[in-house]
């Protein structure tokens, strides 16, 4: 290492070590969400029905469930939210089970309307 790198790490070092255990754990967790930011925006703009489709089988919906209601939710203009949110908000709203939610999309794709807000 150069000596400069050597002198930038102790000054950050000292700075440190005058920290609290509370104000290390603010300060880490500071740092982890400035981190993260970019890759959750990224990942919030970003998704494919490929992806939406693995979300719903980890959900424990099967594939050829899952074709369909990725679908619908595509044709509804809702795959952004994400497939398994979608299933999930549907399945909160109504009662059911999470299959029991894909398959009440599947059977009627009106479910969909006016799940998030206005329709």
């Amino acid at each position: 290492m150069t000596d400069d790198r050597i002198a930038r790490f102790e000054e950050r070092r000292a700075a440190l070590a005058k920290l609290s255990d509370e104000e290390l754990k603010e300060r880490f967790w500071k740092l982890t969400n400035e981190v993260v930011a970019p890759i959750l925006d990224l990942a919030k703009g970003h998704t494919s029905p490929s992806i939406e489709r693995a979300v719903l089988l980890r959900m424990g919906i099967d594939s050829v469930t899952t074709q369909g209601v990725v679908q619908r939710i595509s044709d509804a203009g809702l795959l952004g939210k994400g497939a398994g949110h979608v299933v999930l908000k549907l399945s909160q709203k109504s009662g059911k089970d999470l299959r029991g939610a894909a398959q009440a999309i599947l059977d009627d794709a009106s479910v969909l309307q006016g799940l998030f807000g206005a329709a």
